[in-house]
Order: structure tokens, then sequence, then C-alpha cells
């Protein structure tokens, strides 16, 4: 298949996409379909109420009072239109907006899905775009496309098949001009796609480059860089300018385009119209009256305007073709979309047992993002509510394992936490059910406090206040002027490290996780207050599964299974090694 083709059949794909999500609208996005169409039909009383007074105020002199009524219809669908109108489109933007924000749940879910990695190349800003921008890039599909559609596959038939009794030319007219508005913006769209797809990446490049520019934002100070970066943003800025016009130049050109087609429309019928009332031409039955040729007249621009509705709204189509387009470059692969909630696609989430949970692995290798190896098919068996340390020289690995253990590290062979395979684990409850607290855990700007309070957003002070006791956060709290309400600046600026260690750490106790990963634990810390620390987490540790990479002496010692790291391999030691060993070898064979 040719790169043409394969572009095609890609937006084919991508269109029944958008329309299987549409779906999630439910009945606020059918209910907005419907009422533009209804309204449009109202115009057909209107028009032959309005026909109708001007014939009468025109051929001889009328009543006031007789026009009364026929007045007050005009005024009455004229407010029913405009009230449908009015319910339809408040129905479409509740619709979009339930479309949207389960669209991105799903779409964060699937950037959360794949584990990140070290040479991964998905910066922020991209992730930021995916979410924000190219999400919002749907409203105007969901908004105006779909019910100018479905207004005009409906309404200029409607209109044809009314005036065609009255005037079987008239209709002629109209079926044989309404296609060539069909054709054009056919053609015209062909354009709008090209240029809106590099509209879309282009506005993706920025965001990611803006995002990477200004977390970098000290190091170009340190630099001298400030300047050229700013130059940079800004062609980049007038690049994307420059492409945005494009897409409005073609939107601007066809929309002038399809009035003039509509306008020839019109001109026909009333020239036709006009012709037999000179008598010129033979009439077909508009000419016969004037109300009936007032009607035809009045009938023709609205058998154009859904068409017409429909092209100035076809570039909200290329647009979010262009944004589905970036969401499956971004992904991979798009949420599975059905009548229901957007989801990912792929096997279905299984969920952890409650409880302290056991690991098994089979023939797990390991490496680093440049290719060395950390473990070379490995058997490992840790029983449920085992204490494990993971020990070994700096570099072997213990840090990598730790992180495949929490699902944040890609590994190769099969790996088991609770007897569920990790990649079938959904990701917010193995969020729920691992807790895992890192070398350096990442701290806010904000207090002592909130930081702690992450590990568990409804926590309350008293939770917060047993959890820095734990942690041995209070034993340097007590002694600062606002306590745990003390503010700390971003990545814990204002602490030391081995106090926003204890923060990060502190986490910890205000979960019930069923399997607790620790790497360096104790890590600058004195004897003393590692001593302290120790027995928390032994207290804490029991009815769970504990593993902590670790350097102390002190914490190995604590712990019944001790596991060598290195040569490629795991080697158990200490009090419980000939039963770990046991169990190895009996899940290697």
């Amino acid at each position: 298949m040719s790169t043409l083709g394969a572009g095609h059949a890609q937006r084919r794909e991508h269109g029944r996409w958008l329309r299987r999500l549409s779906r999630g609208g439910g009945f606020a996005l059918r209910l907005a379909t419907v009422l533009p169409v209804l309204s449009g039909l109202l115009l057909i009383p209107q028009a032959w109420l309005l026909a109708g007074i001007v014939d009468a105020v025109l051929r001889e002199p009328t009543d006031p009072a007789a026009l009364a009524a026929p007045i007050a219809g005009v005024f009455a669908l004229f407010a029913a239109r405009a009230g449908l109108a009015l319910i339809g489109e408040h129905a479409a933007l509740a619709a979009a907006e339930r479309i949207k924000r389960a669209l991105r749940l799903s779409l964060m879910a699937g950037v959360l899905q794949d584990p990140p990695r070290a040479d991964a190349d998905r910066s922020s800003g991209a992730v930021a775009a995916l979410l924000v921008d190219q999400v919002d890039a749907l409203d105007g599909f969901l908004v105006r496309f779909l019910p100018a559609m479905t207004q005009a596959a409906v309404l200029p038939l409607a209109f044809a098949a009314v005036v065609a009794p009255l005037d079987w030319v008239v209709a002629v007219i109209f079926v044989l001009t309404a296609p060539l508005i069909i054709l054009f913006m056919a053609l015209v769209g062909w354009g709008a796609q090209a240029a809106s797809d590099t509209q879309a990446t282009a506005l993706t490049r920025l965001s990611a480059y803006f995002a990477d520019r200004l977390s970098g934002l000290v190091t170009l100070a340190l630099m001298r860089r400030g300047e050229d970066e700013v130059l940079a943003m800004r062609q980049r800025s007038d690049e994307l300018r420059a492409r945005t016009f494009r897409v409005l130049r073609i939107a601007f050109l066809s929309s002038a385009v399809l009035e003039f087609f509509a306008a020839l429309g019109v001109a026909g019928v009333a020239l036709y119209i006009g012709l037999a009332y000179l008598g010129m031409v033979g009439s077909a039955g508009a000419g016969a009256t004037l109300s009936a040729g007032l009607f035809c007249l009045l009938m023709a621009p609205e058998v154009y305007q859904p068409l017409r509705l429909l092209a100035a709204h076809y570039h909200d189509r290329a647009g979010a073709l262009a944004a589905v387009a970036q969401m499956e470059a971004a992904l991979t692969r798009l949420p599975e979309a059905g009548p229901d909630l957007p989801r990912f696609a792929g096997q279905a989430a299984a969920g952890l047992p409650a409880g302290p949970l056991a690991i098994d692995a089979d023939a797990l290798c390991l490496a680093t993002p440049t290719g060395r190896i950390l473990l070379r098919q490995t058997a490992l068996h840790i029983e449920a509510g085992r204490h494990v340390a993971l020990v070994g020289p700096s570099g072997c690995g213990k840090t990598s394992l730790i992180e495949t253990l929490a699902g944040l590290r890609p590994a190769e062979g099969c790996l088991r936490i609770g007897g569920v395979e990790l990649c079938l684990q959904a990701p917010a409850e193995r969020a729920g059910a691992i807790a895992y607290i890192g070398q350096k855990p990442r701290l806010f700007r904000g207090t002592i406090a909130d930081n702690i309070r992450f590990g568990r957003e409804d926590a309350d002070a008293r939770a917060v206040q047993e959890a820095a006791r734990l942690a041995l956060v209070t034993a340097f709290t007590d002694g600062l002027p606002d306590g745990l309400d003390t503010m700390v600046g971003e990545g814990g600026y204002g602490l030391s490290g081995g106090q926003a260690h204890r923060v990060g750490l502190a986490r910890l106790f205000l979960r019930d996780p069923g399997l607790v990963l620790l790497d360096e634990p104790t890590a600058h810390l004195d004897a003393q207050t590692e001593a302290q620390l120790i027995d928390n987490l032994m207290e804490f540790a029991k009815g769970r599964t504990m593993i902590a990479a670790t350097h102390s002496a002190a914490l190995t010692q604590r712990l019944s299974l001790r596991l060598g790291m290195s040569g490629h391999r795991l080697q158990p030691f200490g009090p419980a090694a000939r039963d770990a060993i046991r169990l190895i070898r009996a899940q290697a064979a």
C-alpha cells in the first residue's frame, strides 16, 4: 500500500474511532444532534405562515386582527427554534465535557501503564499537550461538527421534499446544486486535513519544547543561554503562527467558495420564479400564487444553510483527526472507545489479594537502559510476610530490582506479585497494595505536613503527626517554630538530605500496603537514630512483606532473609537461606 493510501486508511480508522468515542456522550449528545434538526423542521411552518402573511397584505386589504394569529405563530415558532438551539448547544457542551474528562483519564492511564524508563524520550511537555491541547481539539468535532452533519443529512432532503409538491422545478434546482457544495467540501477537506496535521504536530512540539526549557530554566541561566533560548522560542512560535494562518486561510477560502455556490442556487430559484411571474417561462406551480413563490424563495437559502454550516465546521473534523493522530503517535495505540467510557484495550486488569504479598519470578532478566546485564535468567521466591534484605556492592542493580518489583522498570521474564502477573495488575490497585520509598523521595513546595500527607490525601492531623513520629520527623520539627507546618521549598529545599528522606519515609506510615519496598531507608542517619527507625519499620512490617535494598549492617541483621546480588544472580544467605534456596530451585525446575 502506498503512503497516500495508508494515510487515507489511517484517517478512516481514526474517523471510526471518533464515532465510537462520541457514543460516550450518551443521551446528551443524541439530544444535541436531534434538537437542531427539529429546530430546522420548524422553519417549514414558520416560512409558510410568513409567506401567507405577505400574500394577504399585498394582494388585498386585510383586517389586522385576522393576521394576529399567523403573526403570533411566526413569533412562537421563532422562539421555539431559538429555545431548541440553546438546549441543543448546552447538551452538546455537557456531552463533550463528559467525553473529554473520561478520555483524559483513559489517556493518563495509558501514560502510566507503560513503566518509565531512563531512556524514555516522552517529555512532560508532550504529555501535557496530549492531555490538554489534543483532547480539547475534539471539542469542535463533538459540539459543532456532529450536529451539523446530522442537519446536513436530513434537512436539505426534507426541505426539497416539502417544496416538490408546490414546484418540482425548484426542487430539481435544489437537488442539482446542493451536491456541488458537498463535492467542493470534500476537495477542500484534503488540504485542510494536511494543514491541520502539520499544525497539530507543531503545537505538540512547541508545548514539549517550552515545558522542557521551563524545567531547565536554572541551568540555562547558569550557562548564560537565556537570550538564545528566547530567540529559539520566538522562532518556533512564529512557525506555529504561520501554520495556524495556513489552516485559517483554507477555512476562509472554502467558506467563500461555498457561499458562492449557495448564492448561485438561491439566485437560480429567484430567477426562475421571477420569470414565471412575468410569464416568460412556464410555471410548474410556485409562480401560480404569490404565497407559493414566496415560500420557495424563503426556503431556498435554508436548503443550503445546513450544508454551509457543515462546511464551516469541516475543519473541526480535520483538527480532531489530527489530534487523534497525535494521540496514537504518543501512545502507540488509542484507548478503546465504546458506548461506555473510553478505556485502554488489552488484557483485563486483575486485582491483588489483601494482606502480605508473595513474590515469584521465573527466568527474570534485568538490564540497565544502556544494556548492561544486572540479572540473567533468575528464579526468585519470597514468601508472603517475609522480611528481606537486598545487599550487594554499589551499582550491582539493587535499586533497579526494587523499581522492577514496584512496576517502575521493565524486565524480561515472568514476575508475579500476590500470584498476579505484574503486567496484568491495574495501576491503581498496584499503587494501593505496594508502597515504594526510593532513596530520594520527591518533596514539593509546601508544609512538611502537606508533604507527608502526599502518602494519603485524606489523612487527618493526628495520623500525620503519628506518621511523623514513627519516621522520626518530629525529632527535628519539634525544635522549629512552626513544627510540621514549616514551609519547605521544591525538592525539599531547606532540609538536609537525611531530614528530607525521613519526610518521604513518613508517607509509608500513612498507608496500609501488603508489600513494602525500601531503597536505603536508613541512609544519612546516625547509629542511634537508625536504631530507632529500624524498630519502627520492623513494627510496621509485621503482617506485611518487606524488601529493603541496603548497605546498613544494622538493618540487614534484623531481616530474616538476605539476598546477595552480584554476578548477574541472587544468592540467599542468613537464617532462612536454606529454605529460600530450596524454593528457588523448585521454582527454576
